[in-house]
């Protein structure tokens, strides 16, 4: 026994070092960590001035600016996730907002900002400032104009933003815990949290849920540190009311008919251009062209046509183009508030002086790079406009995505009607023969622009021409031609014509001796009617016509039906 005993002992330690170790590891394996996460990390703060926001309950990839005890983001993002409405003057260095009645301008570097409507104020704080070539815009100047709120935080910095205020699930801390990076036991902890602390709940996991704080750190909490999970929805901001766009809307559905004038004589052909068409209601002479890069015009307007058009019972939209003078830079112009303002007024002017019933804008090739300033222009007319009660319409090409920088949308609360060309699909110059407005082409076209513009707001245009298109030796070359015109063609060349369902038009071809394949997709009554259908099946505002005098008589009957629905 005497000799067993150190065996007997020498056993027992060993167990029990074993349990010790054993036990050790289970204890560093179920443990919790005490280690804390690098918050600078976490958030991914940059440097003093750098604060990374969180929107919602999303963490941006964009940051803000705390510079001289003020916050700022850069203008890009103010757009984007804020406001869409301020615009960037780059070559003026202004910060301009648009109300429904002023235009409110402040210079970068300054805290003083004034209105066309005469009120100004001098702010506490730069209103925007350059970093760099960025601008930056002052939140709390933000604020002035826009629905959200916003809650910044400090060591480390970032921020929470709210735009919207929905139904969220929310729970109760039940006990002192942590916050910790990620769902686990040995996860950083990124803060403690207290008994009675709220949590927006985000993800709900078997032992785990995802939750943001009130100060915007999402992490990981254990469920059985929750209690009282339910649904609220949060007292959003208050002292602020959204801006009511008045607009102008004709208690009739719109028949507008482009007339071509190219001159002062030209305005002498209406008489005869209308004397066969029916139901239209309002005329759009182009008068008005862009002259120079100062935003002065050339007008062919005079008071006798205006005057005749009335009589007849007819509303003058007159029609202002940014492409007759191939010399101007629309960039140039739309740019620089002092030249858009000075078309803005000639323009007002012309209306004043000739009692214009509306202007038709026809701006067409905007870059990308203009279109912020386009639809500023637009915004700034239709603030002279509202103030004379005059209509304001917009034309557009039938959306796509590389005329996306029109902002139909933004023309749609601001402008009276936004029109469409709902032609040239395919166009001189094209490589390719092809209709110039085939249905799905006019139906798409419609119907994109319905899903961003109230359709009651909406005039589809129609084409009163048709292409011949010839190709020969691999090329392809057409000319545009009206209806009468376009049947003569048919006739001297004996085409056989068969309606297409594919683009709702009567198509016919034929290879003359020189062995060149010559194509139409005619425009005509039938066609016109398959268009109105579409129109009337979206229930738009109306009708427009490109151009008075290229139609036939008959497809003013199909025109008057769709008007008299």
């Amino acid at each position: 026994m005497k000799k067993a005993v150190p065996v007997i002992f020498t056993i027992v330690l060993i167990i029990l070092l074993g349990a010790a170790v054993f036990g050790k590891k289970l204890i560093s394996r179920y443990s919790y960590s005490k280690e804390r996460a690098d918050l600078n990390t976490y958030f991914g703060v940059k440097d003093d001035t750098d604060v990374p926001i969180t929107l919602q309950n999303d963490p941006l990839d964009v940051h803000a600016k705390l510079l001289d005890g003020s916050y700022y983001m850069d203008i890009d993002s103010v757009r984007t996730y804020l406001n869409s409405r301020f615009y960037e003057g780059k070559e003026d260095g202004t910060l301009i907002y648009t109300t429904p009645t002023a235009i409110i301008t402040a210079t970068a570097g300054s805290g003083d900002w004034s209105g066309t409507d005469g009120t100004a104020q001098t702010e506490k704080y730069q209103i925007a400032r350059y970093v760099g070539d960025t601008m930056y815009v002052a939140l709390d100047y933000v604020k002035k104009y826009t629905n959200f709120e916003y809650a910044a935080y400090t060591d480390p910095n970032h921020m929470q933003i709210y735009t919207k205020w929905d139904t969220r699930k929310v729970a109760t801390i039940a006990k002192n815990t942590e916050l910790r990076h990620k769902g686990g036991v040995k996860s950083d902890i990124l803060k403690d949290l207290k008994k009675g602390d709220e949590v927006i709940i985000l993800e709900k996991m078997d032992n785990w849920t995802k939750v943001k704080t009130e100060d915007a750190y999402i992490g990981y909490v254990e469920n059985k540190r929750l209690t009282g999970r339910r649904e609220e929805t949060p007292i959003g901001v208050s002292d602020y009311k959204e801006p009511t766009y008045t607009n102008i809307t004709k208690a009739y559905k719109i028949n507008m008919a482009w007339h071509v004038v190219a001159g002062i004589a030209g305005n002498s052909t209406l008489s005869a251009l209308m004397a066969n068409t029916k139901s239209v209601n309002t005329v759009s002479p182009t008068w008005f062209s862009l002259k120079d890069n100062s935003g002065d015009i050339t007008s062919f307007a005079t008071s006798d046509y205006v005057s005749q058009a009335h009589n007849m019972g007819l509303e003058v939209w007159a029609l202002v183009d940014n492409f007759t003078n191939k010399d101007v830079d629309s960039y140039a112009i739309l740019s620089h508030a002092k030249s858009r303002a000075n078309l803005i007024d000639q323009l007002m002017n012309q209306a004043k002086q000739y009692g214009l019933d509306g202007i038709n804008v026809d701006f067409e090739n905007i870059s990308e790079e203009c279109g912020q300033s386009f639809i500023e222009f637009i915004r700034e007319l239709s603030i002279a406009c509202r103030a004379q009660q005059i209509v304001l319409s917009v034309d557009n090409y039938v959306p796509l995505s590389i005329n996306d920088h029109y902002d139909r949308a933004e023309q749609g609360r601001v402008a009276d009607y936004v029109v469409i060309m709902g032609y040239d699909e395919h166009y001189g110059g094209d490589k390719e023969a092809g209709s110039v407005a085939s249905i799905d082409y006019v139906r798409n076209g419609i119907e994109s622009t319905v899903k961003e513009v109230s359709p009651e707001k909406v005039i589809n245009g129609v084409p009163f021409y048709t292409r011949i298109w010839t190709t020969a030796g691999g090329k392809v070359s057409s000319e545009a031609v009206g209806m009468a015109q376009a049947n003569e063609y048919i006739s001297q060349h004996k085409i056989s014509m068969k309606w297409d369902d594919a683009t709702c038009q009567n198509y016919g071809e034929y290879t003359d001796n020189s062995g060149a394949l010559n194509q139409i997709w005619l425009e005509d009554a039938d066609s016109i009617d398959a268009k109105l259908s579409v129109m009337s099946a979206n229930k738009i505002a109306g009708v427009a016509e490109w151009r008075l005098g290229f139609e036939t008589a008959d497809v003013w009957d199909k025109i008057a039906a769709y008007v008299g629905q």
